[in-house]
């Protein structure tokens, strides 16, 4: 059995989801979400990132990341859809909820 493709988020649908994500902005030229953070040090910033790989990994969904020292750069974007896609936004929850 074939699994059913991830669809982009459209419309009201999308307004409403990204409105729900008030740290994370839309990225110019590109359907996908951006947040930058800083932490204290470099080991805060990888035991974030490890939260995170092992509940994206989890949800067979990864984020484009980045990091340099105590700053982590993080862009999602569901590749098969094409754009943001509800994945993008319960990963980019998640994220939140680690960093609070």
């Amino acid at each position: 059995m074939t699994a059913k493709p991830t669809a982009r988020l459209t419309g009201k649908a999308r307004t409403a989801a990204l409105a729900s994500l008030k740290k994370w902005k839309e990225l110019p030229g590109r359907d996908a979400i951006q947040r930058s953070l800083k932490f204290a040090d470099f080991n805060q910033a990888w035991g974030f990132m490890t939260r995170v790989a092992l509940a994206a990994d989890k949800a067979d969904h990864h984020p484009e990341w980045s990091n340099v020292y105590n700053k982590v750069e993080i862009v999602l974007s569901t590749h098969d859809a094409g754009g943001v896609s509800d994945k993008d936004v319960a990963l980019a929850k998640f994220i939140d909820s680690v960093v609070s």
